[in-house]
């Protein structure tokens, strides 16, 4: 591919748009309710509903700082979108936000997401059917540099940051959603407010049509009574690493030899005649008792199934029994009550790592950055964030591109230019001629401005 040397480049046209994708996208959050809803907002700011809307759609037009809001100013876009402001306004808006003005963004994004699951049925695939759905809740350290940033501090990752917790909701035939997320002091530690958060993840996942069980996961980091007891209060099913503390690996040198079950791992070779995998890992459980140091009416009776696989280079032991267990093996152990088979639930549980995919996601987009010196100011930007990343993965479902990632879907839907022409009082978006992911669009905008779909008993 080489450049013509003819081009003499003239930027004068007043017709085109760089990001024709987002007119479906935000039609799609008008049908369900986005709008209606960030008029709730009482920030004491002017027209901040349209403000609040500007933000969403410059995240998925690719704005990853307040400057970059910019994307929303040039060429036609005036006559496209309604109530486009300049990104100094919008920083004005964001540094305006409360505490309780961000709670309220919260509500927003969970009730949207209900709304979009109708107007998008396919937003959580199956769950509306009574299949199962899992919520997984987990947090990041956004890193910071400067002093201006309020509430920064080290954390965990030894960086200088902000701390970002959230909820994800998912099926296995859908990609995640995010119920819920708040941003919170560098140094927070992790399972700080996980039981509040689990709650309002699950109570969203009803919402928006969850009708079978929910599996609420979770790392070692939220291996606690405020995580677990929230799961079993809202009649969830729990999965949650658990911390090598000496009950656990007590627990994991009292399992039987014989118990050992191989698994499908990356070098397992499936024996035919003896109809069994050949593997290097290998799984287990034994019934188990987690928080005995709590009081009686909170110790949990669940499953400890544990996973286990062969080190590289076992390092030397004592020569003890569980010394020789240990060197052999790392071991992965989990809590849970729920009914899977031993192998299943080991799967299930492996699959938390999908909201590491949504975290990637957010860090590669809006939360690149986060723009203000304000604490308030990035909780708000925090959220919005949030009800952009929704609105991306309902806009990708909606273009039949359900597992797409949001930087591929800005590529294919949102960032395609297009020309404006007016006939008979009428906008006309000229889009480009065998553009590969056209007929994704074209769903997109049916699924945006057509009747919604009729709901199925």
């Amino acid at each position: 591919m080489k450049p013509s040397h003819t081009i003499r480049p003239v930027f004068d046209d007043p017709n085109l748009v760089s990001s024709a994708g987002l007119v479906p996208a935000l039609r799609l959050a008008e049908t369900a309710g986005l709008y209606d809803l960030l008029e709730e907002v009482t920030v004491p700011s002017p027209n901040a509903a349209v403000k609040a809307a500007c933000v969403v759609a410059g995240m998925l037009a690719g704005a990853d700082c307040i400057d970059d809001m910019d994307l929303l100013r040039h060429g036609g876009m005036t006559k496209v979108f309604g109530g486009v402001r300049a990104p100094s306004t919008l920083g004005t808006f964001l540094r305006s936000f409360t505490h309780g003005h961000v709670q309220q963004l919260d509500k927003v994004n969970a009730r949207l997401v209900a709304g979009l699951a109708v107007r998008v049925p396919g937003l959580l695939a199956g769950a509306d059917t009574g299949g199962i759905a899992t919520v997984d809740v987990d947090d990041t350290v956004r890193e910071v540099h400067g002093y201006a940033k309020q509430g920064a501090a080290f954390g965990y990752t030894k960086q200088r940051g902000l701390n970002i917790q959230l909820a994800t909701v998912s099926t296995p035939l859908a990609a995640p959603v995010i119920a819920g997320a708040r941003l919170r002091s560098g140094n927070t530690a992790s399972a700080t407010g996980a039981g509040r958060l689990l709650a309002q993840g699950i109570t969203t996942a009803r919402a928006a049509g969850v009708r079978g069980r929910i599996l609420a996961r979770a790392d070692s980091a939220y291996y606690g009574w405020a995580f677990v007891g929230t799961a079993i209060r809202h009649q969830a099913w729990f999965s949650v690493t658990a911390r090598m503390t000496k009950t656990v690996t007590a627990a994991i040198a009292s399992i039987p030899a014989d118990a050992w079950q191989p698994i499908e791992y990356p070098d397992a070779i499936y024996d035919e005649a003896e109809q069994r995998w050949v593997s290097h890992a290998e799984v287990a459980e034994i019934p188990f008792t987690a928080f005995t140091s709590r009081r009686r009416g909170e110790h949990v009776t669940c499953r400890l199934i544990v996973r286990r696989v062969k080190r590289l280079q076992p390092f030397a032991c004592d020569g003890t029994e569980q010394g020789e267990l240990f060197a052999t093996y790392r071991h992965h152990a989990f809590i849970t009550n729920s009914t899977f088979s031993t192998i299943e639930a080991d799967e299930r549980h492996r699959d938390h790592a999908i909201v590491e995919q949504v975290i990637a996601e957010l860090k590669d987009n809006a939360l690149a950055h986060l723009p203000s010196g304000r604490y308030a100011a990035n909780a708000a930007w925090v959220a919005l964030a949030v009800i952009a990343f929704n609105l991306a993965r309902a806009t990708a479902v909606a273009a039949d591109m359900a597992k797409a990632r949001w930087a591929s879907l800005r590529t294919k839907i949102i960032a395609v230019p297009a020309r404006i022409a007016t006939t008979a009082r009428r906008l006309d978006l000229h889009l480009p001629r065998d553009w590969p992911w056209a007929p994704g669009w074209e769903s997109l905008w049916t699924a945006a401005t057509g009747p919604p779909t009729l709901a199925t008993t």
